[in-house]
């Protein structure tokens, strides 16, 4: 297991469309891993693999919180994966949550997106399922996904927002490689 580099806007990388796992693999455990390792480390609930540069379809998700506050008990992690996930199904009704990515650090704006998903992937064991998912999961996986797809959560923003915080990412980069 490694804690691998995150793929951080304007990288052109993260408008790569994925392509789908052919079978699960040895490598695609040990990319699994890899997610899990450098999500956790970053810290954040949701990795999809292009997020560090590997263009392939496959998201891994932790909802739980390890880090309990004062008086509280700390979850035990629930780490899911999803493989070639595909939304099948989402309701009309939408929920708005306020959205970060980690590779957009430390930019946070609310999204809205349909309430309820269902998905249907492939897990690590190669078995085909299907998920029903609202609330905070429901906008993870959607935003997960749409990483497979090359879409990013600011792409679900106003066009003024979304230029404000693109140019300031691109001016950030142009000063880390001048530096």
């Amino acid at each position: 297991m490694a804690i691998r580099p995150l793929v951080i806007l304007p990288d052109a990388q993260l408008r790569l469309v994925s392509k789908p796992v052919e079978a699960v693999t040895p490598e695609i455990r040990a990319l699994v891993a890899d997610m899990f390792e450098t999500m956790y480390d970053a810290p954040g609930i949701g990795l999809a693999a292009i997020q560090i540069g590997v263009p392939l379809r496959v998201v891994t998700i932790d909802l739980s919180k390890p880090e309990a506050k004062e008086g509280e008990e700390p979850e035990p992690r629930k780490p899911q994966v999803f493989i070639n996930p595909q939304v099948t199904w989402s309701s009309d009704e939408v929920r708005a949550y306020e959205e970060g990515c980690l590779s957009i650090p430390e930019y946070y704006e609310e999204v809205e997106r349909p309430a309820q998903v269902k998905l249907r992937y492939i897990d690590l064991d190669g078995v085909a399922r299907e998920l029903s998912a609202e609330g905070l999961l429901a906008t993870c996986v959607q935003h997960e996904v749409d990483h497979l797809d090359g879409v990013l959560f600011i792409d679900h923003l106003s066009r003024l927002k979304r230029e404000r915080v693109t140019k300031k990412f691109a001016k950030a980069a142009k000063r880390e490689r001048a530096a």
